[in-house]
C-alpha cells in the first residue's frame, strides 16, 4: 500500500509538472502570436474611434461597450471554435483564410486612400444629415461589429499560423482564448482611453491650478489632431499588414518572385544602412508590402466599385 501510494503520488506530480509546462508553453505560443498580430491590432485601435466621432459625448462609452461585447462574441463565440475545427481536421485552409483577410485589409486601405486624394466616398458618414440618431448609431455599431469580425478573423488567423508548437487541441484553444482576451480589451480600453481624452480635458480646465488648467487645455486641443492621425495610422497599418499577408501568403503556395525581391530589396537596405540596418531594412519591408496592398486593394476597389457597381452599405457608417 506505502509504495502503491508512493506511485501514485509520483504520479501526480508527474502529472502536475506536464500541466505547468503546458500552461508555460501556452503562454510563451500566445505571447509570440500576440506579437505577430500587432499590425491588425494598431489597425483596430486606430479605426474604432471614428465610430462615435461625431456623436453625442454621452454615447461614447455605451457604445464602445456595445462593440466590445460584439469583439467578444466574434473571437470566443464564432472564430474561435472554427479555428480549433479549422487546425485539426483543415489545416491547409489557414494560408487562404489569412490571404483573403490580406486582400480586404488592402481593398479597406486602399479606399480610404483614395477617398482622401477625393474619391467617391461609400456609405453615410457623420458630415451627412443623420434623420433618425438611434437608428444611425445601431447601424454604426452593427458596421463597427463587422469590421471587427474581419479584424479578429485576421488576428486569430495569424494566432493559430504561431501555434505550430502546440500539438493538442485544448493547448492551441487556450492560447487562442488569451489572445483574443487580450487584445479585446487591449484594443477597446485604449478606445476608451481616446474618445473620452476632450471630457477629461475640459474636466481639468475647470479646476484650480494652472498646469492642471493648460493640461486641459492642451488634450482637448489635441484630440482632433490625435484622431486624424490615428486614422492615418490605421490606414497604413492596413496595407502594411495586408500586403505582407499577401507576400507571405503567395511565397507559402510556391509564387516565390514578389516576395523574394522584396526581401532581396530589405537585405540590400539592411547591408547598406549599416547600425541603422534592422530598422531600415524593416521599414523598406513594410513600404513595400504597403505598395502591394495598395495595387491589390485599388484593384479590388475598381472591380468591385466600377465593374460590379458594389460599395458599403448604409450600416458600414465610418467617418471616413
Amino acid at each position: 500500500m506505502p509504495g502503491g501510494l508512493v506511485a501514485l503520488l509520483d504520479d501526480v506530480s508527474i502529472i502536475a509538472r506536464t500541466a505547468a509546462a503546458s500552461v508555460d508553453d501556452i503562454a510563451a505560443a500566445a505571447g509570440r502570436a500576440g506579437s505577430k498580430t500587432a499590425g491588425v491590432v494598431i489597425d483596430d485601435a486606430a479605426v474604432t474611434p471614428s465610430y462615435v466621432t461625431g456623436l453625442s459625448p454621452a454615447r461614447e462609452l455605451p457604445i464602445i461597450w456595445s462593440i466590445t461585447k460584439g469583439s467578444f462574441k466574434n473571437k470566443l463565440l464564432i472564430l474561435l471554435p472554427g479555428a480549433i475545427l479549422l487546425s485539426e481536421f483543415l489545416p491547409s485552409a489557414i494560408i487562404f483564410i489569412l490571404m483573403l483577410g490580406g486582400a480586404y485589409l488592402s481593398y479597406e486601405g486602399a479606399e480610404k486612400v483614395l477617398e482622401k486624394l477625393g474619391g467617391e466616398k461609400h456609405g453615410k458618414t457623420v458630415e451627412d444629415v443623420i434623420d433618425d440618431p438611434a437608428k444611425f448609431e445601431k447601424e454604426r455599431i452593427s458596421g463597427a461589429i463587422r469590421t471587427d469580425l474581419i479584424l479578429s478573423a485576421e488576428i486569430m488567423a495569424i494566432t493559430l499560423n504561431e501555434l505550430t508548437d502546440l500539438t493538442e487541441w485544448w493547448q492551441r484553444g487556450l492560447a487562442l482564448a488569451v489572445v483574443a482576451i487580450a487584445v479585446t480589451v487591449a484594443v477597446y480600453g485604449t478606445v476608451a482611453l481616446i474618445v473620452k481624452m476632450d471630457d477629461v480635458g475640459l474636466s481639468l480646465t475647470k479646476r484650480p491650478g494652472e498646469f492642471a488648467q493648460a493640461l486641459g487645455r492642451g488634450l482637448v486641443a489635441a484630440m482632433p489632431k490625435l484622431l486624424v492621425t490615428l486614422s492615418f495610422i490605421g490606414t497604413i497599418a492596413m496595407l502594411w499588414v495586408g500586403g505582407g499577408i499577401l507576400l507571405h501568403g503567395t511565397h507559402e503556395l510556391g509564387i516565390h518572385g514578389l516576395y523574394d525581391l522584396t526581401h532581396g530589396i530589405e537585405a540590400a537596405v539592411e547591408g547598406a544602412t549599416g547600425p541603422f540596418g534592422g530598422f531600415l531594412g524593416w521599414l523598406t519591408f513594410a513600404g513595400l508590402s504597403a505598395l502591394v496592398a495598395l495595387i491589390v486593394g485599388w484593384i479590388i476597389v475598381l472591380v468591385l466599385h466600377k465593374v460590379f457597381k458594389m460599395g458599403h452599405g448604409p450600416g458600414d457608417a465610418e467617418a471616413h
